[in-house]
C-alpha cells in the first residue's frame, strides 16, 4: 500500500498542515490546507460546515455503510516558543521525526487518514460499497464532541474511527467527562464586623468536606468515576474588608457508561439538601458548567460541558472487523481503551453510533514542548487506517 512516493506526499501533507496554527476558534488557515489536499488527493467532494469543521468524501461504486474518519484540527496555544528547540510552527525533520504543535494531536493522524482514504480509493478504483468521510473538526481541545454533533447530523456515519494517539493500539472506549460547578451563597458585610454577614467560603469549606466523603461510582475496564476538585474562588475579589457573599467551586468528574447528566449530580443535590436542613444558613446550588465559544466561521458553539462515557465489547463486529484489518496491514495492537475525552463521547456516547479509536504516535506526547511524531508511526497509521476500510468495506 505505501511507496515511498506516498511516504513523502503523507509527510509533506503532515508537515503542511503542522505549518499552520490553528489556536480552538482559529482553524481556518489548516482547514485551507485540508482542503487543498482533498482536491490534490482526488477526493469527490467536502464540505466545510457553519462550525467550520471540514469533511472530505469519497464514494464507493456501489452503496453501502458510510465509515467516518474523525481527527481535531485545532491545537492548544504554545504559551512561549523560545523554550522549543524546533520551531513550533515549522514542520522540521530531524531524527526520523517531524516536530511542532499538533504534529501528535493531532495533526499526523488527520495527515494519515486523509493520505490512506485516497490511497484506498486509488487502489481500488473506488470498487467498493459505501462512503469514506476524514472530518477536520474544529474546537475539540476545550470542547470535546460538541462541534462533532453538527458532523454526525449531516452524514449520519454506520461507523466512526476516532484518530486520536494510541501507539497503533484499538481502543474501544473511554471514560467521559463532566465540568460541575457547586456555589454557595452568604451575605456581605464588613469584615471588621463578620457576625453581620455569612462568609460564602466557610460554607463552601464544609461542602467541599462532605463531597469528599461521597462514595464514587465504577465499573469494569473503565475504573473509577472520578470527582476531583480543580478550582475555587470567592467574591468580591479581590475582597478587600469584605466578608465573601458568593463563592463558586469546580470539580472535574470522569463519566462510567450509562451515567447521566441527572444522576452524577444527584449525590451532591442530596448532600445540599441535608446540609440546608442542618443549617438555615447554608445556601447552595450544583449545575454543570456552561461554555460558549466562537469558531472561525463566526458561529457561536454553546452547550453544557457533560461528555459521556462509551465501550464497546471486544468481541462487538465494528471492533473485531477494525482488529482484523489492522492484523492485516501488519499492524499487532492491543485492544483497550482512551483514558482521556475525545469526540467519541458524543459518536458513541451521545448518538450510539458504532466508534473505534486507532491513531499514530503516543499519548502523552500531546501539549508538550518540542511536540513530534515518528515518521514511521506516521506510516503505520495511515497504512492501519487503509487497512480498516479495507476490512470494514470489502473491496473486490
Amino acid at each position: 500500500m505505501m511507496t515511498k512516493e506516498r511516504e513523502n506526499v503523507l509527510v509533506a501533507l503532515c508537515q503542511e498542515l503542522i505549518r499552520q496554527q490553528s489556536y480552538s476558534g482559529e482553524e481556518d488557515k489548516v482547514v485551507n490546507s485540508i482542503e487543498h489536499a482533498f482536491k490534490e488527493l482526488g477526493f469527490d467532494d467536502w464540505t466545510v460546515d457553519d462550525y467550520g469543521n471540514v469533511i472530505g468524501h469519497i464514494k464507493g461504486s456501489k452503496p453501502g455503510k458510510k465509515i467516518l474518519f474523525d481527527g481535531h484540527i485545532d491545537t492548544v496555544p504554545v504559551p512561549d516558543d523560545s523554550k522549543w528547540q524546533h520551531a513550533p510552527f515549522a514542520g522540521e525533520i530531524a531524527d526520523g521525526r517531524i516536530y511542532g504543535r499538533g504534529a501528535s494531536d493531532m495533526k499526523g493522524s488527520v495527515s494519515a487518514m486523509i493520505a490512506a482514504a485516497a490511497f484506498f480509493a486509488q487502489d481500488t478504483k473506488r470498487n467498493f460499497a459505501g462512503d469514506i468521510y476524514v472530518a477536520g473538526v474544529v474546537h475539540e481541545e476545550i470542547f470535546e464532541g460538541v462541534s462533532a454533533r453538527l458532523i454526525s447530523k449531516n452524514v449520519n456515519p454506520d461507523y466512526v474511527v476516532i484518530g486520536e494517539a494510541s501507539e497503533l493500539n484499538l481502543k474501544r472506549g473511554q471514560r467521559g467527562r463532566a465540568e460541575i460547578v457547586v456555589e454557595t451563597f452568604g451575605k456581605p458585610a464588613h469584615s471588621a464586623n463578620p457576625d453581620k454577614g455569612i462568609n460564602a467560603v466557610y460554607k463552601m469549606a464544609g461542602l467541599i468536606e462532605r463531597i469528599r466523603g461521597l462514595e464514587t461510582t465504577s465499573m469494569p475496564v473503565l475504573g473509577k468515576g472520578i470527582l476531583e476538585l480543580t478550582d475555587i474562588k470567592s467574591s468580591p475579589y479581590p475582597g478587600a474588608s469584605v466578608v465573601p457573599d458568593h463563592c463558586r467551586a469546580t470539580y472535574d468528574r470522569r463519566l462510567l457508561v450509562g451515567e447521566t447528566r441527572e444522576s452524577v449530580i444527584a449525590p451532591i443535590q442530596e448532600l445540599i439538601a441535608k446540609m440546608e436542613q442542618e443549617d438555615p444558613e447554608f445556601k447552595a446550588k450544583v449545575s454543570y458548567a456552561v461554555g460558549v465559544e466562537k469558531c472561525h466561521t463566526g458561529e457561536i458553539i454553546e452547550g453544557e460541558r457533560f461528555f459521556p462515557g462509551w465501550l464497546y465489547d471486544e468481541q462487538d463486529e465494528f471492533v473485531q472487523a477494525a482488529y482484523k484489518g489492522l492484523k492485516e496491514a501488519g499492524i499487532n495492537p492491543e485492544i483497550t481503551q482512551y483514558s482521556f475525552c475525545t469526540n467519541g463521547s458524543h459518536y458513541a456516547g451521545e448518538r450510539g453510533i458504532k466508534t473505534i479509536g486507532f491513531g499514530p504516535s503516543r499519548e502523552n506526547l500531546a501539549h508538550t514542548i518540542d511536540e513530534y511524531i515518528e515518521i514511521e508511526q506516521l506510516v503505520k497509521g495511515a497504512e492501519g487506517f487503509y487497512g480498516i476500510m479495507k476490512s470494514v468495506l470489502k473491496p473486490e
